[in-house]
């Protein structure tokens, strides 16, 4: 069993059996409650009714004691003693765990048992967001499902594909995986020289390819020939250069 500092938010509530404790998240405010101790509740009542019919025999005080007795009525009541409350918590540690860090009492779906640590400060928080990321895809990919919308979602995911390649064939490239765009000559964030997007029109109408293997325009396929990576002349790496770092050699 896990241990506490501390209590939790809470209330105090009763549905007309006794009064019962709720407990919320710090996190997400999400609510666990505790049961009402229905017996006590009816006992107390029942012994209430007895005595204040006891005491309606006695002159004169009796009745007025009797009347004040009788307000008091614990199927309706929102007190709980410190007793009551601390069992209605330990009804409900199950469901929570305190976070090391920020002292939060968190509900088991905002804290990370395996780390033992909320999830806002636990040392996964990579592989928290990258679970976290793969449930909502999955979800959304069900509810897309669910509605018939499941091919229209695909498609709109190849097309993006498609797009994103198109427009990294039109930008300038370093080594490392840099881009830039067209004609930047040195990477701006490592200073190494960049690889140029190559001519891509259609063989057939001339139309701009764009990196797409088929042209837009009249559907003929573009054929690309693998770019020369050394220097005809001296031989020296070009690095996807149009003319050879070392000789000035143009490279076909």
């Amino acid at each position: 069993m896990a241990t506490f500092s501390h209590m939790p938010r809470y209330d105090i509530r009763n549905d007309g059996v006794g009064p019962y404790g709720v407990f919320y998240c710090d996190a997400c405010n999400r609510e666990f409650r505790s049961q009402p101790d229905i017996g006590n509740a009816v006992a107390q009542d029942i012994g209430r009714q007895a005595l204040g019919g006891l005491l309606r025999k006695v002159p004169v005080v009796g009745g007025v004691a009797a009347s004040n007795l009788s307000r008091e009525d614990p199927r309706y009541s929102y007190k709980m003693t410190p007793q009551q409350l601390e069992s209605a918590w330990q009804q409900v540690q199950e469901h929570f765990r305190e976070c090391p860090t920020c002292e939060r009492i968190l509900c088991l779906s905002d804290f990370d048992t395996q780390s033992g640590y909320c999830k806002d400060d636990s040392p996964r928080q990579e592989e928290i967001a990258e679970a976290r990321g793969a449930q909502t895809g999955a979800a959304l990919k069900g509810l897309a499902n669910a509605f018939g919308l499941g091919d229209a979602f695909r498609q709109a995911g190849d097309a993006v594909r498609q797009a994103q390649t198109q427009i990294q064939a039109q930008l300038a490239q370093c080594p490392k995986g840099h881009t830039a765009p067209a004609g930047t000559k040195f990477c701006p964030e490592c200073g190494a020289l960049m690889t140029q997007p190559t001519a891509d029109k259609c063989p057939a109408c001339g139309a701009e390819g764009r990196g797409a293997k088929f042209c837009p325009e009249c559907g003929t396929r573009i054929e690309r020939a693998p770019a020369a990576t050394t220097c005809p002349s001296c031989g020296v790496e070009t690095k996807g250069a149009k003319f050879c770092p070392e000789c000035g050699t143009k490279v076909l």
